[in-house]
Formats: structure tokens, sequence, C-alpha cells
């Protein structure tokens, strides 16, 4: 395959995936996931306390993540959303929330595991449930009465039956916990006993044995992973650190509508007055700039759009700062390559061999500006809490645009455009009349027209 091919081809794949792009994205106000601060809510920063008793851990964290997505379920609310943020803070956007003060004291309250006797509640229709084997059933507030509370456990761990080969949760109990565990096992042989955290049925394993000494193996068709998460909802009952509120806002939905509209004036604004620019002093190539906007913020959209639909992507109010800002990085990498071509053509080389080594090189360049700062992003991405973290992702998918832009549009364009359209008007495309040259050289009938 020669050069000419593969720029068709790189062009031809570049059009498909606008195309694609905008198929994706249409109509943009229902395929964009907006953001906390967008569609209006609550957003909250709990940082875990550390004292020198209750060193801040990786555990403690997945516990205290348990704890608050329980608190966040019994409220109703959906796209939810709870991550970590550093080494010991949780952030919790709840978009759309009602009643921002009852979600704030529902975070605020302490985890509380139980254990329940399924026979005990009153509730038929949960009882059915629970003996069907559902998922995280819900226990309506009076209709049970837990035997015992999540602080008895001292520790549990997930390990491998080597008789049988199944895996394992083994929990063991403090001394209260195991006359109270063995009084009730001795008298519920065959009873399903419910773990309970914050009203939600975690597990409902069956009695086997009585048990007696405090230490007890819940066995079933446990996979690795929800081995593990059981094993983190039974310690959540001895959690050791207190979440503060480190930070608290609440957005209205009116504010977060304008802010929006304000938002993308803002980047349409920056996107006309660029491609003015450029289309003012670059005339024709000035088009191909435009273009390779067009294709830049096409590819981007696609890509927030197709992420928001996998449920990993809201766009905010610093979201679209980044975007804004990566539409001037675009274009900075555009220009690098009409004005290294420019430089090249007057040099003395030919159109078509200007726009080849002129995009190579300044691709180059170009990525390398961007690899620095999509660095830069990146540890502001891993290190930064909050909406600033929507800031470093658009900035990392833009660069990422910008790259692919460049390879999969500006230099096929421009080198498919020195064949034969630029030397046809060279006025026209801001290239000097003077250093247009004809290939194959004098001997070959070639003329340098001066």
């Amino acid at each position: 395959m020669d050069q000419k091919q593969k720029n068709i081809l790189l062009f031809a794949l570049a059009v498909v995936l606008t195309i694609s792009s905008w198929v994706i994205l249409w109509p943009p106000a229902t395929k964009i996931t907006q953001g906390l601060d967008l569609q209006g809510g609550l957003s909250v920063i709990l940082t875990a306390q550390e004292t020198t008793k209750t060193p801040i851990t990786a555990s403690v964290m997945d516990r205290a993540e348990l704890i608050v997505r329980n608190r966040v379920d019994r409220l109703g609310v959906r796209e939810a959303s709870i991550a970590k943020q550093g080494n010991d803070s949780l952030l919790v956007q709840i978009p759309g929330i009602k009643n921002a003060q009852e979600a704030i004291q529902v975070l605020g309250s302490t985890g509380q595991l139980e254990f329940v006797d399924v026979a005990s509640i009153t509730d038929s229709a949960t009882v059915t449930a629970i003996n069907s084997g559902e998922d995280n059933v819900k226990l309506k507030a009076g209709t049970y009465q837990p035997f015992m509370t999540g602080e008895v456990v001292r520790t549990a761990a997930v390990t491998q039956n080597p008789t049988t080969g199944q895996i394992e949760v083994n929990l063991t109990m403090d001394t209260k916990g195991t006359k109270t565990w063995g009084d009730y096992t001795t008298q519920s042989v065959g009873k399903l006993i419910a773990i309970v955290l914050d009203g939600t049925v975690q597990s409902a394993p069956r009695v086997n044995e009585p048990i007696t000494d405090g230490k007890t193996a819940i066995s079933g068709s446990f996979t690795a992973e929800s081995a593990k998460q059981l094993k983190t909802v039974l310690e959540t009952g001895a959690l050791p650190v207190t979440l503060a509120f480190s930070e608290s806002r609440v957005v209205g939905p009116t504010l977060g509508q304008d802010s929006l509209r304000q938002g993308v004036l803002a980047a349409l604004i920056g996107l006309g007055l660029v491609a003015l620019y450029v289309l003012f002093f670059y005339r024709g190539l000035g088009m191909l700039t435009v273009g390779a906007l067009v294709t830049f913020a096409s590819f981007f959209m696609g890509i927030i759009a197709t992420m928001s639909q996998f449920g990993i992507f809201s766009l905010t109010l610093p979201g679209i700062a980044g975007i804004v800002l990566t539409i001037g990085l675009a274009a900075d990498s555009s220009i690098l390559i009409l004005e290294r071509f420019k430089e090249e053509v007057r040099l003395g080389k030919t159109i078509r061999s200007a726009a080849n080594s002129g995009s190579r090189h300044g691709i180059l360049t170009s990525v390398d500006a961007d690899l620095v700062t999509l660095v830069s992003a990146a540890v502001l991405f891993l290190v930064a809490i909050g909406p600033v973290r929507g800031f470093a992702l658009t900035l990392m998918i833009g660069i990422a645009c910008d790259i692919v832009m460049m390879l999969l549009f500006k230099r096929p364009a421009l080198m498919m455009l020195a064949e034969s359209v630029i030397p046809k008007a060279p006025g026209f495309w801001g290239v000097p009349k003077e250093r247009v040259m004809t290939p194959g050289g004098a001997g070959k009938g070639g003329v340098a027209r001066g």
C-alpha cells in the first residue's frame, strides 16, 4: 500500500468515526450524563479521622465506602456516585436529591450491622424474598428485632475449605458475642440468620450446628468477590474511624442549568473565535484547520457520550472548562503543522514533500507538548478530590482526541491537498508563488517559477 492509499484510508476512517460519534451523541441532552453541579443535588466529601489507635488503611476505607453506599441506597436516589478520593476521603455525589438535610444526617450516622432471626421477621413478603434467595432485600422498620449487633465481631477473613475446596468466610467474636451466638445457634439449628447492614440483608446463611467457641465458617456458592464483600460487611460493625464532613455543598437545579448554558456558550464562542482567526490568517489552510477542529470536537463528544452510557462519566462545570482548554490545544497543534508545512515550502521543498515532512515534524512536536500536559492532567486526576478531577479527565480525553485528529485527519488531508489542489491556487492556500515547484526537476521538463 503506497502513501496515497494510506492517506485515503486514514481520511476515510476519520470520516466514519466522525459520523459514528454524532450518531452516538445525538441528542446530546439525553446521551451525556450531567454532573451534580449542572443538574443540581448534594456533594459531600467525607474524611476519615485518624488517631494513634485507628490508622487509616485501605481495608478501613473499603468498609467506610460500603457503609456510605448503603446509606445512600436507603435514600432511594438514582445515579448517586461514591468514590474514594486520596487515601482517607470519600466523595459522595447525589444528583436531584430533594431533601439535602435529610441526606446529610443519613450520611453522618454510624453504620449498623445486625444479626436477625429470619423466622422472627413479621413481614411475610420480606421473609419470602429472603427464603427465595433474593439479593439486597430491605427490611421494613419495626418488622424485625436483631438478637445481636455487629460490635461483637472481632475479625473476618476469606478462606478456602481444605476438604471441599469451597470459598468460606470465617469470623470470630468477642466474649459477649461468643455467648450470645452460642445460645442462639444451639436453639436454632436449621434456621436462617439474616446478616443485615443498615436495614439491607447482605447474606442469610443457615445454621447447620451449634457454634459455641465464637468461631464461625459461612459457606455457600461464594465467588472470591462476593466472599470479600461479605467479609467487608461483617467487619463494618467494628468500624474504627469516624467520618467527618470536610466539604458539603448543595447546588440548585436552576443554578446548575444556568451554569451549563454559560459553559456551553463559552465553548462555542471559543470555537468560533478560533475558527475566525485561522480563516482570516490562513485562508484555505484555515478551512482545513476548521475541519480538523470539527473532527476533534466530534471525537471528543462521541467519547464522553459513550462513557456516559456506561456510567463512567458525568459532565461537570470544571469538565466544560477542560473542554474549552482542549479546543485551544487542538488549534495549537493544527497551526503548528501548518506553520511547519509553510516553512518547509519557503526552504525550497516541493509542496508534496513539504506536506509530508512538515506534517510529520509538526505532529511529533505537538505530541511532545501534549504528553507534558497529559502527565500534569494525570497527576491532577490521581491526587485531586471533588470536581477538579472532572477538569483533569476531560483534559486527558481532549489530548487523546487531539493526537488522533492529527494522525487520522490533519496529516492525511494536508497530504492529499498537496497532491494537486494546493499547487493550482497557492495564493489561496497561503503558499508563496515563488516557491511552487513542479516535481521532476529541470532535466525532465520541470520548471521553477520565480
